[in-house]
């Protein structure tokens, strides 16, 4: 994938999507304990925050696909809830890049990359009820029903853009970590590792006040309990994705 969408060059088995209500709900979490569930050629992406504590980061990223479809079928279009569950990490040659332990999909077309193509996607029954005024969120809430994923989520909008968040050095170290990570890795349903790229213009998100959030996946996995804080929580009315498919298979990291 390039560098803007003017001049992305798409494959005929690439994806674009518009993504509504995106968010991305963030936990400062223990590195250590984030190390024993990632591959081992993957490593925390690892940050101090203004208390002193060492941390890495991971996430609940919810959002609502309209209009997904292939490039090679752009009149079959379809629509759906997501939430993708990830963390921060690095590979061994240094480059940042994001672990995802799974994602809830709302919908019939979870079969696809669940059983084609082995991705740990969970199916999953998601409401939405959200206001916006213009890009200015009034009110969000997501009720997530799924035996691996469920959450619940209830925030409000403010004014304040994104900036520096707490641990980064300045905005667009914010942006690089937490917002603009391309290239995924997971585990497939058989064991192997599998990846894949998205592309996508700057996001310009603005921070919201969290009053209830609940996201159970990351309690199993040991990450965080009932009372860890949220770090941040991000939002923004709509952007577009470019998703490079079909993944493949990870020998980078064998």
């Amino acid at each position: 994938c390039t560098k803007s969408f003017s001049s992305l060059k798409f494959r005929y088995t690439d994806a674009t999507t518009l993504l509504l209500d995106f968010a991305i709900i963030t936990y400062a979490v223990d590195p250590k304990k984030l190390q024993e569930i990632l591959p081992e050629s993957l490593t925390p992406d690892c940050f101090t925050l203004s208390d002193g504590r060492e941390v890495a980061f991971v996430s609940a990223v919810p959002f609502r696909d309209v209009d997904f479809h292939f490039h090679f079928a752009p009149f079959i279009k379809v629509s759906m809830g997501q939430t993708n569950y990830r963390a921060y990490v690095k590979r061994r040659d240094g480059q940042r890049v994001v672990y995802f332990f799974g994602t809830t999909l709302s919908g019939f077309w979870v079969r696809i990359p669940r059983d084609v193509w082995k991705l740990p996607w969970k199916t999953a029954s998601m409401q939405f009820d959200t206001k916006w005024e213009e890009d200015h969120l009034i009110s969000y809430i997501l009720k997530t029903q799924s035996q691996w994923g469920p959450s619940e989520l209830v925030m409000k909008g403010t004014d304040q853009d994104m900036g520096r968040l707490d641990g980064f050095i300045d905005e667009d170290e914010t942006a690089a970590v937490l917002t603009h990570p391309l290239v995924g890795y997971y585990h497939r349903s058989d064991g192997k590792i599998g990846s894949y790229h998205v592309w996508h213009e700057r996001l310009d998100l603005k921070r919201a006040c969290i009053e209830q959030a609940s996201f159970p996946v990351f309690e199993r996995l040991g990450l965080i309990d009932a009372d860890t804080k949220i770090h941040s929580a991000l939002v923004m009315p709509q952007t577009e994705f470019v998703i490079c498919l079909p993944p493949k298979l990870a020998p980078e990291l064998e």
